[in-house]
């Protein structure tokens, strides 16, 4: 499985959903400054989230989530939680894209990030499986893979991702990733001293099933609820007991042909 090694602190988004407030501030940003592709208006009627998830022509998602709760009371009336959260790609520790794209198309920068570069792309399409995020996507025209690079031409020149730039609560926190989860653990503690118990980290360990990602999350309710999964794990993770055991097949299925032909012999 591949791994981060760098000589340079790893950079990387924290994205707080508590503050985001479903404006779409880094979906058009995203957009404009990578020239990703606009697409017609498609009425999903999920709320205001009209384009569902991340696709080649969506590298940034923001999901509104309405959430029917109690109201205050003893009443039995319900009330409307509104969630928002602005995903992306997570830049995984182990990237199981990185482990199955034949080409190397996919490269680890000098930042941890993972970035695709589509003029080595063939679009076979094994890293759009293998993702345990469903992040990757092929675009219709000619099957190459586009995704989130974490503004890569920007960071390389000391700027900030145009999204993180663009969110006017600073949802969106981009910098390096050990202050970061720093930073976020000190908010976690701080909700949890304003009653608000169900706030949680998403992604910031290093002992989860990507090795931590490069790409994490402060939620107020689980996972799934968000649309990620609860229990992420890199979809390469048996290949190297894979081939082990293949290679052990084949020495044992050689030792047997040498014996045969020893055999036959006399």
């Amino acid at each position: 499985m591949t791994k981060v090694d760098l000589g340079m602190p790893r950079m990387g988004f924290f994205t707080d959903t508590t503050v985001c407030i479903g404006c779409k501030a880094c979906e058009v940003a995203c957009k404009e400054w990578n020239a990703v592709p606009a697409k017609p208006l498609n009425l999903t009627g999920e709320s205001f989230d009209n384009t569902s998830g991340l696709t080649a022509d969506s590298w940034r998602h923001v999901a509104f989530i309405e959430k029917t709760v109690p109201a205050p009371g003893d009443d039995g009336a319900k009330d409307v939680k509104w969630l928002m959260s602005s995903d992306v790609c997570k830049h995984c520790t182990h990237a199981a894209c990185l482990d199955v794209c034949p080409t190397g198309s996919l490269f680890r920068t000098e930042f941890g990030t993972v970035v695709v570069q589509q003029d080595i792309c063939n679009g076979c399409g094994y890293c759009v499986s293998a993702c345990p995020y469903g992040v990757i996507d092929q675009r219709e025209d000619d099957g190459r893979v586009f995704k989130c690079t974490m503004c890569y031409d920007r960071i390389g020149d000391g700027g900030e991702p145009a999204c993180a730039k663009a969110c006017p609560t600073d949802s969106i926190q981009y910098g390096e990733l050990d202050l970061l989860r720093d930073k976020a653990s000190r908010r976690v503690a701080e909700l949890h001293a304003q009653g608000l118990t169900d706030a949680r980290l998403y992604g910031q360990s290093p002992d989860d099933g990507v090795g931590g990602t490069g790409a994490f999350f402060l939620l107020l309710d689980e996972p799934e609820t968000y649309g990620l999964p609860p229990d992420p794990v890199v979809t390469t993770r048996d290949l190297p007991g894979m081939w082990r055991r293949t290679a052990v097949a084949a020495a044992t299925l050689l030792a047997g042909v040498a014996v045969s032909f020893a055999g036959a012999r006399r």
